[in-house]
């Protein structure tokens, strides 16, 4: 038993250890990403990962984003454990159940990455049968939404009156009554994304009847979010109706990230809903404009504010639609929020001020809040913006391929033990711009912007982009 559990922390330590390194000629990118990584290993307590250094990791959310977002890539063993420890014995999803069906999602592309057979046959069955469950207890088939509250907004600062009960001295959203029956842009996107990881799961599993029904439910849903939660005459999304069949017309930047991540919409709308966001001097705010119980002075914990976390998938979407001016403003913004001495000085805190940049824990019920320090998901929101914005890097079932991005200001770019399936990889990027002009894997020139399948061991990638 002792030397089993030794084994362990020492193939975590090693883990750990050899996790991602970055060279970069761009010294705050440099930096950034390094105290990104930092952060992601200190926020490891005992094989889980933690929500941050003033928090632990009983969130599903959290544990969810986080894999998602790198630490699968960086930690597979630290990701597997930190999805599973927030399981009910392997069988269902536990905790907050509005918006906990996001760990289908990570789940799915923990599978991608690591390739683990075992894995995805045991994540497929825990995420069905929580599916099964939301399905009968939130799903409101009057509106074909599912009900409860937006993704990590579980303070009410988060929503505006009358949602907010003001007689009510509660942060917590679930002791305002009314949130229960509201249905909201990011959670419904949230399901949308998940019934189609669940349905690709299913194919893997060979289960193609159960895939089908999935596919259905998936296109259904899409189908609802987008006529009832899509505001033709503006070309926008609401952040959600009430119980009454109300819209609130605030924008969620959470919940337009995902419209375009999972393909909500997608093509010149997609496009244009994210050019023409409205974004604060650093970085996109979580919910605009300010509710009438917040101003400027005085910014709501989960309103106008900049929660650095929403800010890693605007950057996402805005490289999916190819705006890349966007993307730079969101990775620049990131870096200097984290690095410089009058913000973060050297540390991705929980939440900053859009108008000064300063950490800000917002206000909720008279009271202004703390913004934890060395926050994971701020952490692996930066990380994400790397590998995925300018490393360009997309698994799929297919395998891995890349679609990198250089902007200006960086012109070489390294990254180190990157863990695909059974292989290490380093990846070097060089030039500048979006366009592939050449790939090489382990000297040898490729022919396309994909990697084999199958490969095992150590090996150099090398792309120049022009």
């Amino acid at each position: 038993m002792k030397r089993t559990l030794l084994i362990s922390v020492l193939s975590l330590f090693l883990s750990m250890l050899h996790a991602q390194s970055i060279e970069c000629d761009n010294p705050l990118i440099t930096k950034a990403y390094k105290l990104a990584v930092q952060t992601v290993q200190n926020n490891t307590r005992d094989g889980i990962l933690a929500a941050g250094a003033d928090y632990g990791g009983e969130w599903t959310r959290d544990i969810s984003i986080n894999s998602w977002n790198g630490v699968s890539l960086m930690m597979p063993s630290v990701a597997e454990a930190s999805l599973w420890s927030v399981t009910l014995n392997h069988d269902t999803i536990g905790h907050q159940y509005w918006d906990k069906i996001l760990w289908v999602v990570a789940a799915y592309n923990h599978y991608l990455v690591t390739g683990n057979e075992s894995f995805l046959k045991q994540a497929y069955l825990c995420s069905s049968n929580t599916m099964k469950q939301l399905e009968g207890s939130v799903f409101d088939a009057e509106t074909g939404l599912f009900t409860g509250p937006s993704v990590f907004n579980d303070g009410i600062a988060g929503y505006p009156p009358p949602i907010h009960d003001l007689r009510i001295e509660s942060s917590f959203v679930l002791d305002h009554p009314l949130s229960k029956n509201i249905k909201c842009l990011s959670t419904n996107c949230v399901y949308y994304g998940a019934y189609k990881a669940l349905e690709q799961m299913a194919e893997l599993v060979m289960k193609p009847e159960e895939a089908k029904v999935l596919s259905k439910k998936a296109s259904n849903l899409k189908k609802s979010i987008l006529a009832r939660l899509w505001d033709q005459k503006q070309n926008r999304f609401n952040y959600f109706i009430d119980g009454a069949g109300k819209p609130d017309p605030s924008q969620e930047g959470l919940g337009i990230s995902f419209a375009v991540i999972f393909g909500i919409i997608d093509g010149e709308r997609a496009s244009k809903l994210i050019g023409d966001a409205h974004v604060s001097q650093f970085g996109i705010p979580s919910v605009y404009p300010d509710f009438p119980i917040y101003s400027t002075e005085k910014p709501g914990r989960h309103n106008n504010i900049i929660w650095p976390m929403v800010n890693g998938f605007f950057a996402r979407a805005a490289i999916n639609t190819g705006n890349e001016a966007v993307f730079n403003r969101e990775l620049f913004n990131l870096a200097h929020l984290a690095m410089d001495p009058d913000k973060g000085n050297q540390d991705f805190r929980e939440i900053y001020n859009p108008y000064s940049g300063i950490p800000d824990g917002g206000w909720q019920l008279g009271s202004h809040w703390n913004s934890c320090h060395h926050q994971t998901w701020s952490a692996t929101a930066f990380i994400n913006m790397v590998q995925y914005g300018i490393a360009g890097l997309r698994i799929t079932n297919e395998g891995l391929s890349f679609k990198p991005y250089l902007p200006e200001g960086i012109s070489s770019l390294t990254l180190s033990g990157l863990k695909y399936r059974h292989s290490e990889l380093n990846v070097t990027l060089s030039g500048k711009g979006s366009k592939i002009k050449s790939m090489f894997l382990d000297g040898k020139i490729q022919a396309g912007n994909n990697i084999p399948q199958g490969l095992e061991g150590k090996h150099e990638i090398k792309i120049i982009v022009e």
